[in-house]
């Protein structure tokens, strides 16, 4: 097998962001990486510094972008940008959801939550899946041979990756394994995915309560930090 049939893609998420008021940010405007989530952004490139990285692209979202930076930058590479990389829609967009409090207290809402599987609340996980495997395979062709790096948001990259290893789509926030600056790494052999890989280069960084499995904490949300 020659090297040129083989292209890897680093589907990342972006580092930790200022949110002050604890709100879910979804796709709105204004919110920036933290001082922290800087840091993961440039563990993470130098993560890969050593790599075959021909292709850097990220969602419109400026944590997104500012996540992407170091690593074009250390390789030397323009950052593109890919609108099919954007967090998913979600009506609850503004809004807390801390344990005990916020959103999901409020009667008025609870229409939103009718229907997990699709889900009801947001952009159905069937149409995450459609433009993630187009911004794949776009970044894939773009690095033939080579590796991509796409930066992105945890539920659009769980739900592509659970399509990918043939899960059912509707799950546990709580159990996503897609922590804050984390690689979840697709080779491919051709046009064709053969193996799926996942890596947390700057889990050190990562506060304790946003890691995979961790119970909630009163007045914190893993959903802040999409």
């Amino acid at each position: 097998m020659s090297r040129r049939d083989i292209t890897v893609v680093h589907l990342m998420r972006h580092g930790e962001v200022r949110n002050p008021d604890g709100v879910l940010y979804g796709r709105r405007s204004g919110y920036h990486l933290s001082e922290l989530g800087r840091q993961m952004a440039d563990r993470v490139a130098d993560h890969l510094a050593e790599r075959d990285i021909t292709y850097v692209v990220a969602s419109p979202l400026e944590r997104a972008q500012e996540t992407a930076q170091p690593i074009a930058k250390s390789h030397g590479l323009t950052l593109e940008t890919d609108e099919r990389l954007i967090e998913a829609a979600n009506v609850f967009e503004g809004k807390t959801f801390g344990v005990g409090d916020g959103a999901l207290r409020q009667p008025a809402n609870w229409k939103h939550l009718t229907n997990p599987f699709r889900p009801s609340w947001g952009e159905p996980y069937v149409e995450q899946v459609e433009r993630m495997t187009a911004a794949l395979e776009a970044a894939r062709d773009a690095a033939r041979g080579h590796e991509a790096v796409c930066v992105s948001h945890q539920l659009p990259i769980w739900v592509v990756r659970s399509f990918v290893e043939r899960r059912r789509l509707w799950h546990d926030p709580r159990r996503r394994q897609c922590t804050l600056a984390s690689l979840t790494s697709f080779t491919y052999e051709g046009n064709r995915v053969v193996s799926v890989g996942y890596s947390e280069p700057a889990r050190d960084l990562v506060p304790p309560h946003l890691l995979a499995g961790a119970k909630p904490v009163k007045g914190k949300s893993k959903a802040f930090g999409a």
